[in-house]
């Protein structure tokens, strides 16, 4: 039992040692951001066949959002009409633009957000 337990330690840091100079080196390459990603899923297999690992790259994915409140910056034109003040001289009409917050109901929609990297292991 502590033979098979030792085996899967080294396997374990083994790979966490990979990934740690991989992630190193990429780090350390100028032109990491514009690298294309590999077109094949890399998988790593550990000790005993019981954990698969494989990574997911970056991908767009839809979320549906229920309906909800949300507070806004809205456009407010307010008509000012014209008078005549209390010496009879005529003031014309004119609009005033203003921006406030206010709270508006944003119907339910679908979201796209980004879901990053990561390593996706199933345990059998």
């Amino acid at each position: 039992m502590t033979a098979s337990m030792r085996a899967r330690r080294l396997v374990a840091s083994a790979a966490a040692a990979g990934l740690l100079a991989g992630g190193a080196a990429l780090g350390m390459s100028g032109t990491a951001t514009a690298a294309p990603a590999p077109t094949s899923v890399s998988t790593v297999v550990t000790g005993d066949h019981h954990d698969r690992c494989e990574w997911k790259k970056g991908h767009w994915e839809k979320k549906w959002v229920k309906g909800h409140w949300e507070k806004k910056r809205v456009h407010v034109k307010t008509w000012h009409p014209g008078h005549h003040d209390k010496h009879g001289d005529w003031h014309k009409g004119y609009w005033s633009h203003d921006r406030q917050y206010k709270w508006v109901h944003v119907p339910a929609h679908w979201d796209h957000y980004w879901v990053k990297g990561h390593w996706d292991c199933k345990h059998r």
